[in-house]
């Protein structure tokens, strides 16, 4: 009955795809669609639910690997810098999937309206989460599919089934990750606020006394933490959102290398070329010319 179910979805994607491409009229919901695997691509994971239709995918953070294929969904709790690749596509067979952004927001407001268990364990504290796709949200997810078709309905009603889609995913086996995204006080919550500064500063030097203080933790406790969240320390995720950053730079403007480095917090240019071809397998210069070529890819699904 899933199966037929997924198909469903499956045969709504594909039309939002052909009507619309990635971008759809619907707020917060994009769809990939590719009949080839793809190399190596780098993008930044919002809080979302992504669900993969057909085909598999990898999705990287720090040294994690996360594989999802068909049935599968991974839910991002955190904004993080990710390096992932379709791993599983054909002409015959295309990779289909589809992201649904989150709003800490909605899952905060649902967490008052639910009667929190004293006794169900907290999870360990990730940014990603790869699991089945909770039968009971496809229902919801066909209906809000559907709305691409009808878009006088997609303000009054969009809304109210994304509101639908977390509070059935909150009361799913995967709800106890996604309580931590609405948790004011929680661990995850914590470090999401000192993940929002460097978001937002990440030209400045790192501090990390500063960020532990913005989490409310102290310093040691607050970098073991991070790491357990991100995989990474805060210096290595902060390189990951330069470099990201200096990469788009490239692409929009075609500026001079060395000042793209500037620009970025990189003080020394042979330094930045260095890491820059660590994380992207070129050096800048080069790659630039490279992703004119074939256009870069940020993708949510």
């Amino acid at each position: 009955m899933k199966e037929t179910r997924l198909d469903t979805l499956k045969a709504s994607a594909l039309a939002i795809w052909r009507d619309h491409g990635r971008e759809t009229p619907l707020p917060g919901l994009f769809v990939t669609v590719t009949e080839t695997p793809t190399g190596p691509f780098h993008g930044v994971y919002r809080p979302s639910l992504i669900v993969v239709l057909q085909g598999a995918k990898i999705s990287r953070l720090g040294d994690r690997v996360y594989r999802y294929d068909q049935g599968k969904c991974l839910i991002a709790s955190l904004d993080v810098p990710i390096r992932a690749e379709i791993v599983t596509a054909s002409r015959e067979t295309p990779y289909i999937a589809f992201a649904l952004n989150i709003d800490p927001a909605v899952i905060a407001d649902l967490l008052l309206e639910m009667a929190r268990d004293p006794d169900r364990p907290a999870p360990a504290p990730a940014a990603l989460d790869v699991h089945p796709l909770p039968g009971i949200v496809i229902d919801p997810l066909e209906r809000l599919l559907a709305l691409a078709g009808k878009p006088w309905d997609i303000p009054v009603l969009a809304p109210m089934i994304r509101r639908e889609i977390v509070w059935q995913l909150l009361n799913s086996p995967q709800g106890t990750m996604l309580r931590q995204i609405g948790l004011a006080d929680s661990r995850m919550a914590r470090i999401g606020r000192s993940i929002a500064w460097v978001r937002d500063n990440f030209t400045s030097t790192i501090s990390v006394p500063h960020l532990a203080a913005l989490a409310g933790m102290s310093p040691a406790t607050f970098h073991r933490h991070f790491k357990s969240v991100t995989a990474m320390t805060p210096v290595q995720f902060q390189k990951q959102l330069r470099l990201q950053e200096a990469r788009r730079l490239l692409l929009r403007d075609g500026a001079d290398v060395a000042q793209v480095g500037f620009s970025i917090g990189y003080e020394s240019p042979s330094q930045f070329s260095r890491e820059y071809r660590r994380m992207f397998g070129a050096p800048p210069g080069r790659d630039s010319v490279e992703i004119r070529r074939s256009v870069a890819r940020e993708t949510y699904a």
